[in-house]
């Protein structure tokens, strides 16, 4: 499953929206929050997570190693750690590619 494409000229987004993005439950993300700590919501008064584009971008990382990698919590971790600009330089290419699969399977839908 892919995650879904945030909106590029929104501030910020609720847990709903997040784990609407990356279909998964609310609850999943409230504990990658406090396992991964480039995570960091803001909080508004009445204690509501607010994430930007940089934390759901932290997130697909996160998700494509636990989700489609089958990294452990641990691994994440660990490669996250070590190696994270590889990391994040393979995550853009894995966007990229999702991004051209999509145009490119439009295209041959409109073709049929």
């Amino acid at each position: 499953m892919l995650p879904t494409q945030e909106n590029p000229s929104k501030l910020f987004y609720s847990i709903g929206e997040v784990a609407a993005m990356f279909d998964v439950n609310t609850s999943l993300i409230r504990f990658w929050e406090k396992e991964f700590d480039i995570i960091k919501p803001k909080k508004n008064k009445k204690g509501n997570r607010l994430f930007t584009k940089k934390d759901v971008d932290n997130f697909f990382v996160i998700y494509h190693l636990v989700k489609e990698r089958g990294y452990t919590l641990e691994g994440t971790k660990k490669k996250l750690k070590e190696n994270k600009e590889d990391t994040l330089n393979n995550i853009e290419v894995v966007k990229t590619l999702r991004t051209l699969r999509t145009f490119l399977e439009d295209i041959y839908l409109k073709l049929d």
